[in-house]
């Protein structure tokens, strides 16, 4: 039986952290939220050192 994901809303500010994907174990402040023309959701994820980095929302856990 598979497991349901709880997924909270993701908007600005809320603190994720990456869990899949090339950025794997990062985490930061969720800053942009955009969706592409094919669907997909990508955010901008700005760590506490500055660093931006963007990834697909599938991707993060918000906390």
């Amino acid at each position: 039986m598979a497991k349901k994901a709880r997924k909270k809303k993701i908007s600005d500010g809320l603190k994720c952290t990456v869990i899949a994907g090339t950025h794997s174990g990062k985490s930061g402040v969720v800053r942009d939220i955009n969706t592409s023309k094919t669907g997909h959701v990508t955010v901008t994820v700005v760590q506490a050192n500055g660093i931006k980095f963007k990834t697909l929302a599938k991707n993060i856990e918000v906390s």
